[in-house]
């Protein structure tokens, strides 16, 4: 049968997604793509936001629109948590939970459409295995996304995800080198350690994220490998330390802050204070002051008067940070503040969040302008038929644009950084990645 497939969400989804594909393909299944007619469509949902769970509904009913008589099935977080909910909306034929998302092949035989919706969504243990997945980016195969970790142990008041994607488990430690090697061997030239609470991560034999570091920094893979989010209070100074130094690690973190106030930290029952947050970000700008550093931040949290806003507006103004991942709080059920007081108004919501952006901006044309003249690998993912002009990333996290010939391989080069303009920094190329040797470990060539 034709297969869709539509993903919601964190780059965790997308690779659960491509491992969903694989398992399908393998059962002699054709994936086509989204939009297009399908005997059947899967969604994988998110539920961070209210956005999320509006847009999985528009989802399903695009999908309907394109294949009416299609077997519509719905996984992931939202259908963890609200599967009764999801049954409800038309077209919808089965909706699967975390525990049973990839045994859809094997509990749907026929995909033939439901008289009534079925719910294959079971109580999530503790027990629950750790189940192997990655992806590449849609437009290349130069990055990977690696999922190492899963679940989450924490409580934080505002969030579902330990409710939907249930607790803390990992990948088996010495399976990590393995599947480097794979992604290595498949063509791709940088790895993101991906995971929902990636420095949690504890392997069934007890190694630790630093361990995970350590290991892949001695390995020194042909390819670079990138921290995708991690808790500031599992970034330690060990994990610093060898990033600082490494070959093979990117000098580019993003670390969750969500709010400055110390006030609003402790309602939202996380586990560090904004005085070590920004301890953390001054000690790796110092060991490696081309580092990039990504914050996110929630707006409008349930007591964040204009005054604990500042807070955290001052705080961030004052961190030599790059960017911010800026979220409107959203109500969500079973968490702690959904009944906490002092709700605050959309329209102050709103005007906070342009606030940050703008700060977010600011950071960013900061930092690029740093860069100018430096010198940096980039791996070409797209090019541009029009301008001529391929784009990249740099080791920390410069979006790049450079002239080149559309028979070039999408293989590392370094790239000599000019004019910054908006978002995209200019660049030419100066060598290829091999020839160029770097004084600093963040300029060593990562192949």
């Amino acid at each position: 049968m034709n297969i869709a497939f539509y993903t919601l969400g964190c780059k965790l989804n997308y690779a659960e997604t491509s491992q969903l594909q694989a398992q399908f393909e393998r059962g002699g299944h054709t994936v086509v793509e989204f939009g297009t007619p399908a005997d059947a469509v899967i969604v994988n949902t998110c539920t961070v936001t209210e956005t999320a769970d509006r847009e999985c509904r528009q989802v399903i009913r695009r999908a309907l629109r394109v294949s009416p008589d299609a077997f519509v099935a719905v996984t992931g977080c939202y259908a963890q948590l609200q599967p009764e909910e999801i049954a409800t909306i038309e077209g919808v034929d089965a909706v699967f939970g975390a525990k049973e998302k990839f045994a859809i092949a094997d509990m749907v035989q026929q995909f033939e459409k439901f008289d009534t919706p079925k719910i294959y969504v079971s109580e999530l243990s503790d027990d629950l295995e750790f189940v192997e997945a990655q992806s590449g980016e849609s437009d290349s195969r130069t990055r990977a996304f690696l999922k190492i970790q899963d679940g989450c142990n924490y409580n934080c008041s505002f969030c579902t995800i330990p409710l939907a994607r249930g607790s803390s488990r990992a990948m088996p430690f010495g399976r990590i080198a393995e599947k480097l090697r794979e992604l290595k061997q498949a063509g791709y030239h940088e790895v993101v350690l991906s995971g929902i609470n990636l420095g949690d991560y504890h392997a069934p034999s007890g190694e630790r994220f630093a361990d995970v570091v350590r290991m892949i920094d001695q390995l020194q893979p042909r390819l670079r490998v990138r921290i995708s989010s991690i808790e500031p209070n599992l970034l330690t100074p060990e994990i610093v330390d060898i990033t600082s130094q490494s070959h093979v690690f990117v000098p580019h973190f993003h670390i969750p802050l969500q709010s400055g106030s110390p006030a609003i930290l402790r309602m939202m029952r996380r586990r560090y204070k904004a005085s070590g947050y920004g301890d953390l970000v001054h000690s790796i700008k110092k060991a490696m002051p081309h580092c990039a550093i990504g914050v996110d931040v929630i707006v409008g949290f349930p007591g964040e008067t204009d005054e604990l806003f500042e807070e955290t507006f001052s705080f961030l103004h004052s961190l030599p940070i790059t960017y911010l991942h800026v979220f409107n709080y959203s109500e969500r059920e079973n968490t702690p503040a959904a009944i906490y007081e002092g709700k605050v108004p959309p329209t102050v919501k709103k005007a906070r969040i342009h606030r940050l952006r703008t700060l977010s901006t600011m950071k960013k044309h900061e930092f690029y302008r740093s860069q100018c003249g430096t010198e940096h690998i980039v791996i070409p993912e797209e090019r541009n038929a029009e301008t001529g002009m391929w784009s990249g990333w740099t080791e920390n996290y410069v979006r790049v644009e450079f002239p080149a010939s559309a028979a070039m391989l999408q293989t590392p080069v370094s790239v000599l950084l000019g004019e910054h303009m908006g978002d995209v920094v200019q660049g030419v190329i100066v060598g290829t990645a091999v020839d160029k040797p770097r004084e600093h470990a963040a300029y060593i060539p990562i192949l």
